[in-house]
């Protein structure tokens, strides 16, 4: 009979599976089915392809990455969320397991002697007939699965947050240059100005409209400087440093690297680590109301103990050997209120949101990648137009110039010829930022590794 017991234990009735991938995919887009391709162009139709970041070629953006992985303060948070999911995984699994404990006891009498002495051992183990403790171990791992996945989307998203960073701080470098030498040309005009006054070729209004043109770049400059400032104290934060803005990025933009493999939308819900972590909720949350479901029906324990006592006040049958004894229990709830239908409803309630949540997460997902691809097709065009206009207003301002010095144009002429050309450059700097940016977003849209690969296995292979 114990052997029958025990092998109940052991097997009990199986659990059901939570819902497949299938299922839970067809309620992402309840409207329409995914599509076969993006709808939006500018991608490569090949396999999303990891190691993103290596195709920025800037090994000392590679080298913050991996300083920022090591001691952000976020990221760290998210890796203590694994190992407290994965303690839990040990605390569920230990309730299938037998539970034993012994009981010491020692006393004594007035005059001395000895009083009652003696050990108590006992053991119980409860047969998980309907799957109550399998379900909540079942959920727990589910939940562990899931603060994984968590954790590799964490480590994804501060990568590019710190790209993302990287890219701003440096283009606010070379928005310093430009400035610079913006105000270096509103300065030479000042000089040439005062030169005209002098020789008698000029005059004072002349002078007094140059000043006033030097001023607001000097503002302009200082603006920048102190948004360079604020974007290093951004990258500085994510990397764990103390934010003093001292951190050396490169002088210039990184080059736009080559159109990205998108693969097929359907891959998507497979491959982003955040919706592996909403489709493991689901699992999970499923398995809590097959527990809720079980904490209804009896509950059937095995005990055993033993005991060894003696004692000087009590006199006690002689024995040479301990006493032991084996048992069972069984333990019906009857009435409670409504309480367990409570709280399996309560339950079932918790698997809507989880299957709403992870719908939402995969639309949301879905609209990433199409914003992104939508946005860096336009973003290519445009930076085709700024760098001839870039290109027009150089030529325009070198012509204006000599212009001025042989007296055919006025000063307002050369000022506003300079404006626009520094109107153009700071645009299309601005553009081959963004461009930097949204490829950024677009690798982490698609879910795609900045780094090795890491294996998230599918929610029907984690171990039940």
């Amino acid at each position: 009979m114990l052997a029958v017991a025990l092998a109940t234990a052991v097997t009990g009735c199986a659990l059901k599976d939570p819902p497949a991938a299938a299922e839970l995919q067809r309620e992402v887009l309840l409207q329409a089915p995914v599509p076969a391709s993006f709808r939006a162009s500018g991608g490569v139709s090949a396999p999303v392809a990891d190691r993103w970041l290596a195709s920025f070629e800037e090994p000392s953006l590679t080298a913050l990455v991996d300083e920022a992985l090591a001691y952000n303060a976020d990221l760290r948070v998210a890796a203590s969320r694994v190992e407290q999911a994965s303690g839990y995984v040990k605390v569920a699994s230990a309730a299938l397991l037998p539970s034993v404990g012994v009981v010491g006891l020692g006393g004594g009498k007035s005059g001395g002697g000895g009083g009652l002495d003696g050990i108590f051992l006992n053991a119980s183990l409860e047969l998980d007939v309907w799957g109550r403790l399998r379900y909540g171990r079942a959920a727990a791992r589910e939940q562990s699965a899931a603060a994984e996945a968590d954790y590799a989307y964490a480590r994804q998203s501060l990568a590019a947050m710190v790209a993302k960073a990287w890219f701003l701080a440096v283009e606010a470098g070379m928005q310093r240059v430009i400035t610079q030498d913006a105000l270096g040309s509103a300065e030479g005009l000042l000089r040439m100005a005062d030169e005209r006054l002098r020789i008698g070729s000029g005059n004072a209004q002349a002078v007094a409209q140059a000043r006033a043109s030097v001023g607001p770049y000097r503002d302009t400059l200082k603006q920048v400087e102190l948004a360079r400032e604020q974007a290093l104290r951004s990258l500085e934060i994510l990397l764990g440093r103390y934010p003093a803005a001292e951190i050396a990025v490169a002088g210039r933009l990184s080059s736009m690297p080559p159109p990205v493999p998108v693969g097929v939308p359907s891959e998507l819900l497979e491959r982003r680590p955040d919706l592996v972590a909403a489709e493991r909720r689901v699992a999970a949350a499923f398995d809590r109301v097959g527990e809720a479901k079980a904490a209804q029906l009896p509950r059937i324990s095995l005990t055993a103990g033993g005991s060894n006592v003696s004692s000087d006040l009590i006199v006690l049958k002689e024995t040479s050997s301990p006493v032991w004894s084996v048992g069972g229990n069984l333990i019906a709830p009857i009435y409670q209120g409504g309480a367990l239908r409570a709280q399996v409803e309560i339950r079932s309630a918790e698997q809507k949101q989880a299957i709403a949540e992870y719908a939402r997460a995969g639309q949301k997902a879905f609209g990433e990648v199409e914003s992104a691809l939508s946005t860096e097709s336009i973003l290519r065009e445009r930076d085709a137009i700024l760098a001839a206009t870039v290109r027009d207003n150089e030529q325009a301002l070198e012509l204006t110039r000599i212009q001025y010095r042989v007296g055919t144009v006025d000063q307002r002429v050369v000022e506003q010829s300079q404006l626009s050309l520094f109107a153009a450059r700071t645009a299309r700097l601005r553009l081959q930022g963004e461009q930097l940016a949204q490829r950024t977003n677009l690798y982490l849209a698609l879910g795609g590794g900045f780094d090795v690969p890491a294996m998230i296995a599918p929610v029907d292979e984690v171990k039940r």
